[in-house]
């Protein structure tokens, strides 16, 4: 196979243009995004801070939160996207249109069965999935209480992850990236307004919760009525034909990347039934912590992943092994490009970053202090995360669902190890930890498969890109480390000097890594032209 790269490939270039063009579009909505979700835990910081409220509706959220990842963005949309190429290329036009209608209705009706028995059975859920809170009666039942109320979220959010399927397919990627703006808004909306009009802020947040669910379903149609494609929900067709072996292709390919697609989610959840036995205030710094490390993954691994994978599939479909080597090698650089930096980044700006962003309201000293040494030990394993964001499409185009569950489930039992050695001498810095160790064991699985496989061929040049890389990124973060204050003068300093410095800072070392690249003879065109 050759995959050496040369200027004899123009249409390459091109199609390497429109994925970096792709996921700069993506990325810059799902800055937007981001953006308003920090605005959203600022305002969480201030109103519950890390009390038992706080902890009652983080678990509350990230119950439903974690079957929409597995079950919508993960599991589904990694089965989906490749049968849907396929059908695109091949099948005629009512064939697919068939698909779809079956597709749709058949997980309308799981996902309707889903949301009632975790309505019903929220007890038990809780129970499981947050142990300790059951020695606090009134933590237990606020969170039961919010649970109900957030579980429907699953099904509405599961359907708005099928039309962003869709839609990425279609290469229609701005709509999808701007969805989380609308939960963001509502829940800014129910802190700011439904919180005063309850005793329980945790039930008020909730419900901000329900109303994005339906919110951004509705807000998905028209997008899709562009390119005619709303889906009619079917059960069944009275001819089977191509569009019943492809939906249940879907569903066959679903269940083994459960655990594939969303390791991590997995490992969250695992790690807040630990921490739920740690002392009140755990299980918010884990989550506060945890939000800021998923905004340079959100912006760019979710961005990129969510981008190469319809492009793996068409290539796959198409029997183009060396092109698909090719992106595979170009996504994983531009992956490692990113999240190097990032990755230095929040770890020598991880106090002052908590500080500007948390320090109001009821969120103390120490729930910055606590909160940055997690982010530190998250900010670890960003580098992998973002890998495994990349790597995993190169299965997943191949509808191989099954590989990526080995990788996951021993990356999950390395988790558990972790976090139980960890989390005595750590506590909840030592579950942070736990999760960034186990994805760079999920990430090195996936390389060593893909290049066993001869799937993927590593291009010339990778010592190179790494040492320039991980050089600049080296530079740069000493430089932070020797400009910033102590966290005791950044406390002195008020908020909007907090916020002013923070951005300098952060401007600062975007520029030192920029200019360090280019010292160690680092090309854009690199990039773009490969």
């Amino acid at each position: 196979m050759n995959t050496k790269l040369g200027p004899q490939q123009p249409t390459e270039a091109k199609g390497t243009k429109a994925l970096l063009k792709s996921t700069a579009a993506f990325g810059s909505v799902t800055v937007v995004s981001r953006i308003s979700g920090l605005i959203r835990d600022i305002i969480f910081a201030q109103i519950i801070g890390s009390t038992i409220v706080a902890d009652a509706f983080f678990v509350a959220f990230r119950i439903p939160n974690f079957f929409r990842r597995i079950f919508g963005e993960g599991a589904f949309s990694a089965a989906f996207i490749p049968v849907y190429t396929q059908k695109k290329l091949s099948a005629p036009a009512a064939e697919v249109r068939g698909f779809l209608d079956l597709v749709s209705g058949r997980l309308a009706l799981a996902l309707l069965t889903l949301t009632l028995i975790g309505v019903i059975f929220a007890p038990i859920l809780v129970s499981a999935l947050a142990p300790g809170f059951r020695a606090d009666p009134i933590k237990f039942q606020m969170t039961v209480d919010s649970l109900r109320i957030t579980f429907p979220y699953v099904f509405f959010i599961c359907l708005v992850a099928l039309c962003g399927a869709i839609l990425n397919t279609h290469e229609r990627f701005a709509a999808p990236a701007a969805t989380p703006i609308l939960l963001n808004v509502a829940l800014i909306a129910a802190a700011l307004w439904i919180t005063g009009l309850t005793e329980n802020a945790a039930v008020a947040l909730s419900i901000g919760v329900f109303v994005a669910g339906v919110v951004q379903l509705l807000f998905q149609i028209p997008f899709l009525a562009r390119i005619n494609t709303v889906p009619r929900p079917r059960l069944k067709r009275k001819q089977k034909g191509e569009a019943e072996e492809g939906a249940k292709e879907v569903y066959r390919l679903m269940l083994p990347s459960i655990f594939g697609a969303s390791v991590a989610q997995i490992n969250l959840i695992i790690n807040t039934f630990i921490a739920s036995f740690l002392v009140t205030g755990s299980v918010s710094w884990l989550y506060y912590s945890d939000r800021l490390m998923e905004f340079p993954l959100g912006v760019f691994g979710v961005a990129l992943g969510s981008v190469i994978l319809p492009r793996l599939s068409k290539e796959h479909a198409q029997v183009a092994s060396a092109e698909f080597s090719r992106l595979l090698d170009w996504g994983l650089r531009l992956s490692l490009l990113i999240s190097i930096p990032a990755t230095v980044g929040l770890i020598a700006l991880s106090d002052i970053i908590m500080a500007t962003l948390f320090f109001h309201g009821v969120f103390t000293e120490n729930d910055v202090v606590m909160s940055s040494r997690a982010l530190i030990a998250f900010s670890v394993g960003l580098v992998a995360l973002v890998a495994v964001r990349v790597l995993s499409p190169g299965f997943f185009a191949r509808n191989d669902t099954k590989t990526p569950v080995r990788a996951g489930v021993i990356a999950m039992f390395v988790n558990i190890g972790l976090a139980i050695v960890l989390v005595f001498p750590l506590k909840h810095v030592g579950l942070a930890l736990a999760i960034s160790v186990s994805a760079f064991v999920n990430a090195g699985l996936l390389l060593y498969w893909l290049i066993r496989e001869k799937t993927y061929s590593p291009q010339l040049g990778w010592l190179v890109f790494l040492a320039r890389t991980i050089g600049a990124s080296l530079i740069m973060g000493g430089t932070l480390v020797w400009l910033t204050p102590t966290l005791t003068e950044w406390f002195a300093i008020g908020i909007q000097g907090r916020i002013f410095w923070l951005f300098l800072y952060i401007f600062t070392g975007a520029v030192l890594y920029s200019v360090w690249l280019v010292i160690f003879g680092m090309k854009i065109r690199q990039f773009v032209n490969q």
